[in-house]
């Protein structure tokens, strides 16, 4: 099920991607930002382009869709099969690369990464595992990669 809702969301964050040339923010604890608080409408900011006060989606319960011409990418994000356990998926992103993850139950099956299970970062209770990223390495962090192809040398030093 992770396997699958991994592939739906990577084609999901592509397709969005393709049609807007950049990614949607993530919030601090890791959720898509593209989702609108009831009542809110896209208003044209200074520059006359529609925009929208997006704020965080929630895993299973809130659709991937462009705010501004409805454009569904997903009707309903999914959710970690044990949330109610604690598990969720987590996203980061620089607008130009993603980053998403999640917690295999068993640390034997084929996409436990010993990579990713070192970056210690938590999809919610658990340890992240797995994980599936666009124009980034998945072993390190945007930033740490952002750095790295300013300044190639740095790697060497280590």
């Amino acid at each position: 099920m992770r396997r699958d809702d991994l592939g739906g969301l990577v084609h999901a964050l592509d397709g969005y991607l393709a049609d807007f040339e950049v990614l949607p923010p993530a919030s601090p604890d890791g959720r898509i930002m593209d989702c609108e608080k009831p009542g809110d409408k896209p208003v044209k900011n200074d520059k006359g382009r529609w925009v929208v006060n997006a704020i965080p989606c929630d895993w299973g319960k809130d659709s991937f869709t462009d705010l501004i011409n409805g454009k569904v990418y997903m009707s309903v994000l999914p959710r970690d099969p044990d949330y109610l356990k604690g598990t969720k998926y987590l996203y980061f992103t620089d607008g130009n690369r993603y980053q998403i993850f999640a917690a295999m139950e068993g640390r034997d099956e084929a996409e436990v990464d010993p990579k990713i299970i070192a970056r210690y970062l938590k999809c919610g209770d658990k340890i992240c595992n797995v994980g599936r990223a666009y124009n980034v390495p998945i072993d390190i962090s945007i930033e740490e990669y952002d750095k790295l192809l300013v300044n190639p040398k740095a790697n060497e030093q280590k």
